[in-house]
């Protein structure tokens, strides 16, 4: 039995386990993988393969069943989810439902959640602009959350490192609050994003750039992206249904396979991570326990390391939830921090406007994109009464009308033949920096648990007072622009929406330099369990005004890379 015993656990170890293979799991897998380690990524959803799991990616709107319009009932039983632009009928299927894992709203929050493999990556805007020096210095320099144990430097060469896999799509713009990367070549802007560009050049002497939008879309495959069997984007513009071309960056597309290829790869679907097993005598974390969502049975697998890539706000739960006689509090969590100072970004503001120039023109086809307004306010010094700034998308388009009066073969002769509106439409969304607050957090609830027994994530997030001074702002600079650029009928709309639809939750599990107001180091380890790593958005001291993924994937390379030297060196 004994012999039996030690069997079993020997199927069990690995080198690494990775919790999570979405976009930072799909990393930490591939990297870990490709430097020798046998790696176990767990995966609390269902598998879904590339290509072959893609069921609505290749169907035109008539062979929906409903047209694209969601079956009756479904937004009403889901009035979370329901709220997220990419759900629909095409996509439902890569959503989390309301009621499916359930979470306690001590204040309203809409969590948006993607379990299967690949997690959010299938769903993301793709959106991927560098953190500048000016992030990173943000809290020390602000007197805000903590100071950052690394700087732009430090991220620089892992930036550079992701963004050539991946296939980052930009143009050298020479933007200090953005700085250039490895870049495709860029998407255009239309005629009147130009226009604007321009009009802003002359008008703030180059301190207020517009720009083509850095997404990962391969605008010119290169041979990186032939080996993934990726090409090149055919603008489709269908991309949260799964590409099957790769034209983006996912895991399901790229990292993922990429392992796989190395046969170091185990991937283990439908397994809910319980908590993280620590040894008291070893003094650091053995393993995972697991519970199997089919058959709710619990397994433990063991590893070196261990890298913790649920998501954010899954991966506070997870520690929080892992407790010894050494961590009452959760892994790691001598300070009592884990689980606060959590952030995310507001969204809740936009901007249109219509300008009636260039109408001997209009554009074609689709673009996955939009032009960009980088971050202007604060960047250098405290300019305004409220902490930080704001990044802005900005977009033009023509649109066109069609004439629905009349009946019989008049109607159709009016939908047939839509004519183009005699202005542009333009429009710009806010996307703000919001102030990491103790009093923002997430923590277990002492009563109620999910089907697999585990406690709910009871989460207590919201705006404050420096996010509507910042939404004021906001309003009134795009105000001014707009209108020194000759645009009309300018609208503001504050939507007041609640935090959580931006899906980009932050913190909880912050870096630092002290262990008494982190959790992390610099090389995303726990303070006090050195083996454990956490690279995906909870470990963000601060949020910047950037899209953050493409930081997840360059801190998860770094940190993947730094504990496999010290797994060699066995300092771990």
């Amino acid at each position: 039995m004994a012999n039996l015993n030690t069997d079993a656990i020997k199927r069990r170890t690995y080198d690494a386990i990775v919790i999570g293979s979405g976009i930072s799991g799909g990393w930490a897998a591939k990297e870990l993988t490709g430097k020798g380690l046998k790696t176990l990524v767990l995966e609390r959803g269902r598998e879904v393969k590339h290509v072959v799991d893609y069921p609505t990616a290749q169907l035109h709107p008539w062979e929906l069943p409903n047209r694209g319009q969601m079956r009756s009932g479904v937004n009403e039983a889901n009035p979370v989810v329901s709220k997220c632009y990419a759900f629909g009928e095409a996509t439902e299927q890569f959503f989390v439902k309301d009621a499916e894992h359930p979470y306690v709203q001590e204040k309203p929050f809409d969590w948006i959640r993607g379990y299967q493999t690949g997690g959010k990556s299938l769903l993301w805007a793709r959106q991927t602009q560098r953190w500048s020096k000016y992030d990173f210095e943000g809290p020390a320099r602000d007197g805000f959350a903590v100071e950052w144990p690394i700087s732009y430097d430090d991220l620089a060469p892992w930036y550079s490192y992701v963004e050539k896999f991946a296939g980052i799509s930009g143009n050298r713009d020479g933007v200090a609050a953005l700085p250039d990367g490895e870049f495709l070549p860029p998407h255009p802007m239309n005629c009147v994003e130009q226009y604007f560009s321009e009009s802003m050049a002359k008008t703030f002497g180059g301190a207020r750039p517009i720009i083509i939008g850095r997404c990962a879309h391969i605008t010119q495959p290169q041979p990186i992206h032939l080996e993934q069997g990726r090409s090149k984007c055919a603008h489709r513009t269908l991309c949260e249904r799964g590409c099957p071309l790769g034209g983006y960056f996912s895991s399901n597309a790229s990292t993922l396979p990429w392992a796989a290829k190395t046969g170091k790869m185990t991937l283990r679907p439908h397994s809910v991570v319980h908590s993280i097993i620590y040894d008291e005598k070893k003094q650091k974390a053995v393993g995972v326990r697991v519970i199997d969502s089919n058959t709710k049975e619990t397994e433990e697998f063991y590893a070196k390391i261990i890298f913790v890539n649920a998501a954010a706000l899954n991966s506070n739960l997870i520690l929080l939830n892992s407790t010894s006689n050494r961590f009452p509090n959760g892994l790691g969590n001598d300070n009592g921090l884990l689980g606060k100072y959590i952030a995310f970004h507001n969204y809740r503001a936009t901007i249109n406007a219509n300008y009636e120039g260039y109408l001997d023109k209009t554009t074609e086809g689709r673009r996955p994109n939009s032009a960009y307004i980088p971050r202007f306010r604060n960047l250098l010094k405290q300019e305004t009464d409220f902490l930080r700034g704001y990044a802005s998308g900005f977009s033009a388009n023509r649109g066109q009308r069609d004439d629905r009066n009349g009946w019989g073969e008049d109607l159709k002769t009016g939908i047939l033949n839509p004519k183009l509106n005699d202005f542009w439409s333009v429009g710009s969304h806010m996307m703000g920096e919001t102030i990491p607050k103790e009093s923002n957090y997430v923590a277990l609830d002492k009563d109620q648990r999910d089907p697999w027994g585990i406690p709910q994530l009871r989460i207590s997030v919201d705006y404050d007072e420096n996010d509507v001074k910042m939404t004021k702002d906001f309003f009134e600079q795009l105000t001014e622009m707009y209108t020194k650029a000759g645009f009309t009928n300018i609208r503001t709309n504050d939507s007041n929406r609640t935090p959580g639809l931006d899906i980009h939750e932050m913190g909880g599990v912050r870096m630092g330099k002290d262990p008494k107001t982190s959790l992390l180091n610099e090389w995303n380890q726990l303070h006090h369990c050195k083996n454990v790593f956490v690279t995906d958005g909870a470990c963000m001291t601060s949020t910047a005004t950037q899209n953050p993924s493409l930081t997840y994937m360059a801190f998860t390379a770094r940190a993947a890379d730094y504990a496999v030297k010290q797994l060699k060196a066995k300092n771990l």
